[in-house]
């Protein structure tokens, strides 16, 4: 007998959203640091710069794909709105 199986919209099916979220922090986390690597390599000739760039360059990653999962998640991190400040009477 052939099993029903049903069929989740995409936009409920949190199975693909984590599959999507953890494929793309670990390509952005791999990408961003051998990027910070080949930069530390380029342009900094002590050891300890050189990891920092690596460091650096992880953390753009995570960050950037955090952003992306957020927003895949229907969040988003901090949303800053600016609002005009009410006038203020006596001042031009």
């Amino acid at each position: 007998m052939a099993e029903k199986k049903e069929i989740v919209p995409p936009k409920f099916d949190v199975n693909a959203k984590w599959d999507t979220c953890l494929d793309l922090t670990v390509r952005r986390f791999v990408y961003s640091s051998l990027g910070g690597a080949f930069s530390g390599l380029l342009f900094f000739r002590s050891p300890v710069t050189r990891w920092a760039s690596v460091a650096f360059g992880a953390g753009v990653g995570i960050g950037s794909a955090y952003t992306d999962c957020s927003h895949l998640f229907g969040g988003s991190p901090a949303k800053i709105t600016e609002s005009p400040a009410p006038p203020q009477d006596g001042q031009d």
